[in-house]
């Protein structure tokens, strides 16, 4: 892949539960009455709901998401009362509410997140509205949990790294990295830029460490093998060792999380950093450079060995529903907003999310989408599920990992001594 410019969270702190408006609004639900009164499923009459979401926190998406539900609701007759909270605490919030029996309707999901909802008993199961929904077959997997499809997919790809074509260009950088050793090369290059440029944003703090398993993917340790944690096994230390010689060597920064690595890339001051697809909303918003959307640069994850096969971190969105009054409205809504041509459309042209149906993959919209392309072709093609959701403890399992991480890129413990404290305190939380 050459540097042409082209167009275009989280460890989690868990308290342990183990085409315009007119076009819009022709899609929206008639809210008519069902006479399946015990189906979950069914409008009963009912017309409002509630609509929780972290995307209506966010800058980068707030003002999209509020047009698109104001749209449906003046179309549909109902009321959509709307709640948001900030990413990080997004989950513990959902998790007191629902536990408390005070929160309904729809709720916006990181797909890390639906076995640890659905585990509370309290999802409807959306099944019968996947059919209608023509999404792609990998979009239907991150909607399910426990064997049911609890969630409808929003949006779907993984997390990667993405490059400042321009800053490598000045480096001399003729080329995206393919291995480890290429990758090293091309940091140190960034380095000699100099004027504070930071060559790769990694995660240096606790709180999104969980990045660094696809590290030891790279590697070679498979992190979880036949149910049982790997981690403390020479690949993973040899990652480790790794992370560290390049945190020493100044090639990362201290203190990073991904928000403030989006802030950081969108002042023109970093090479490299890791996010999802939606991340170029985010760090064009406030760019200063008008023009740096056409710089980001999607980038297979470099690999130990020439011929290895990169690995990323799934993730995506998921709309869920709640059981209680409404639901029947709440799940149309949901169908509606991740499967309509006119949504599906509206949201990827002002968020740049894309759709997990065919239909809308196949767009000219989205194909002629330069970034898009690139990033599902050298990231989304290559994605793997978190090796921890399987178990109910995972975000402990994460935060543990994240601490023994940090613990050695600050030199409070030798690499192989942190993965070993790190493997029993995780072994301990899948017992």
């Amino acid at each position: 892949m050459s540097l042409s410019p082209m167009n275009r969270r989280n460890a989690f702190k868990l308290l342990g539960l183990a085409a315009g408006a007119s076009a819009l609004a022709a899609c929206a639900p008639s809210g008519s009455k069902s006479e399946t009164s015990g189906d979950p499923l069914a409008e009963n009459g009912v017309k409002n709901f509630n609509f929780t979401a972290w995307s209506l926190n966010e800058a980068s998406t707030k003002d999209a998401l509020t047009g698109l539900v104001d749209t449906y609701a003046g179309a549909s007759g109902g009321k959509i009362t709307t709640a948001s909270y900030p990413y990080n605490d997004y989950l513990n919030q959902l998790l007191l509410q629902v536990r408390g029996g005070s929160l309904s309707g729809v709720v916006q999901l990181d797909v890390a997140w639906l076995a640890t909802l659905a585990a509370t008993g309290k999802l409807v199961d959306l099944g019968p509205l996947v059919a209608q929904g023509g999404y792609t077959d990998a979009a239907v997997g991150i909607g399910k949990a426990a064997g049911k499809q609890y969630g409808l997919p929003w949006t779907s790809a993984g997390i990667g790294l993405i490059g400042n074509s321009e800053l490598l260009g000045r480096a001399g950088i003729t080329a995206a990295p393919k291995t480890i050793d290429e990758f090293e090369q091309a940091l140190r290059a960034l380095k000699g830029l100099g004027g504070g440029v930071v060559p790769w944003a990694a995660m240096t703090k606790v709180d999104q460490l969980k990045d660094f398993i696809a590290w030891m993917w790279a590697f070679g340790s498979p992190v979880v093998e036949n149910g049982k944690i790997t981690v403390g096994d020479d690949a993973s230390v040899e990652a480790l060792i790794w992370y560290k010689k390049l945190y020493d060597e100044k090639l990362t920064a201290p203190d990073v999380n991904r928000f403030d690595a989006r802030a950081l890339f969108s002042q023109g001051k970093v090479g490299f950093y890791e996010d999802a697809i939606g991340g170029r909303g985010a760090v064009t918003k406030t760019a200063p450079d008008k023009e740096l959307g056409s710089k980001l640069m999607p980038i297979s994850r470099p690999v130990k060995a020439s011929g290895d096969t990169p690995r990323h971190l799934a993730w995506g969105h998921a709309l869920a529903v709640l059981q209680g009054e409404g639901s029947g409205a709440a799940a149309k809504f949901a169908s509606t907003i991740t499967s309509d041509p006119a949504y599906t459309a509206k949201w990827f042209k002002t968020a740049g999310l894309p759709p997990t149906t065919k239909a809308g993959l196949a767009t000219s919209d989205v194909t002629s989408d330069a970034y898009i392309a690139a990033f599902t072709s050298t990231i989304g093609a290559n994605t793997t599920p978190d090796p921890f959701w399987i178990y109910p403890k995972f975000a402990q399992i994460e935060t543990a990992l994240a601490n023994a991480v940090q613990s050695a890129l600050i030199g409070k413990a030798a690499p192989k001594e942190a993965l070993a404290t790190a493997k029993s305190q995780m072994d301990a939380l899948t017992s």
